[in-house]
């Protein structure tokens, strides 16, 4: 039996079944069949546990051939292709549509020094303390912080802090931004498999996020102390790209990185007492439902206004 994926949609303010692309595939691997068990037994360590199936994967969504692609995609998934900043005609791959960039208006980014926002589009759950999160993402032995970082940092300071999930999935703009103004170090590389980001996947193994290829960049901020954003890829990503400079000045809302083809999350860890995260978020995540949120959007605010 197929596996819903419900979400709250933050624009909509109502709850909506997610449209999963690629479903027989994720449900062919991390279902719960004796058919998934065996596929899930074969084929998931050579899809996952090397770079070449997702190298060429991009291969393939960046030749031409791929371009044909792009509208039944957009007429399926219902993609809003006024918000582009280019017409849909000059893309000549289906990677260079997947990574498109979106005019200024089409994500206003919330105003305020004091008020971190969404960093991309995505589903989200939060969690006001790592220490004690009830959940299937972050609990006990499950969700490692110090894993997660790897050997670049040290995890200590957000143990009490907020965490903040995003999963990106294919049908999303896929572009990142910074939560706040902050002053970035060089993202880090940390290598590791690339397993789906799914619901699915998450449920069965819910260590995923800590173990797939990902980057951390630590974000120094006057707001919120410091902050370590992770970029985390997910099987069929060509790669993650990173767009900005370090150690130069970015405001709220100016572009980061993106991703190349695939679905994806991003995670941001807050330091204790410095993030007031957003009544909405925190409800829908207390009920161990993603929410639908937008770049831009509001995130929380700084606890320390002085």
């Amino acid at each position: 039996m197929s596996q819903e994926i419900i979400v709250f949609d933050r624009v909509q303010q109502k709850t909506i079944k997610e449209v999963i692309y690629g479903r027989f595939f994720v449900e062919l691997l991390y279902g719960k069949s004796l058919i998934s068990f065996f596929f899930r037994l074969i084929l998931l360590p050579v899809l996952t546990c090397g770079p070449l199936f997702s190298r060429l994967y991009g291969l393939f969504q960046s030749s031409r051939l791929s371009r044909y692609k792009i509208a039944p995609f957009i007429k399926k998934f219902h993609i809003n292709t006024q918000e582009f900043l280019h017409p849909v005609h000059s893309f000549t791959s289906f990677n260079e549509f997947f990574i498109r960039k979106l005019k200024p208006a089409a994500r206003p980014i919330t105003p305020g020094n004091h008020i971190a926002i969404l960093p991309a589009d995505g589903r989200y759950l939060v969690y006001p303390n790592a220490e004690q999160a009830d959940g299937f993402v972050v609990k006990g032995k499950k969700f490692s912080l110090q894993e997660l970082l790897g050997s670049t940092t040290s995890a200590a300071p957000y143990q009490k802090g907020a965490v903040i999930i995003a999963r990106l999935c294919p049908t999303d703009y896929h572009r990142f931004h910074f939560p706040c103004d902050c002053l970035p170090s060089e993202a880090i590389p940390i290598l590791g498999p690339l397993h789906s980001v799914n619901p699915m996947a998450i449920t069965r193994n819910p260590s995923l996020l800590s173990q797939n290829k990902r980057s951390v960049t630590l974000l120094q901020t006057r707001a919120f102390g410091q902050i370590a954003f992770i970029e985390i890829g997910a099987i069929c990503v060509g790669a993650i790209h990173q767009t900005y400079q370090p150690f130069q000045p970015y405001h709220k809302g100016e572009e980061k990185g993106f991703f190349s083809f695939g679905g994806s999350s991003l995670i941001a860890l807050f330091e204790e007492d410095t993030l007031e995260l957003e009544k909405d978020l925190i409800l829908h995540s207390s009920q161990h439902r993603e929410i639908l949120g937008l770049l831009g959007q509001p995130l929380g605010c700084a606890k320390n206004r002085s």
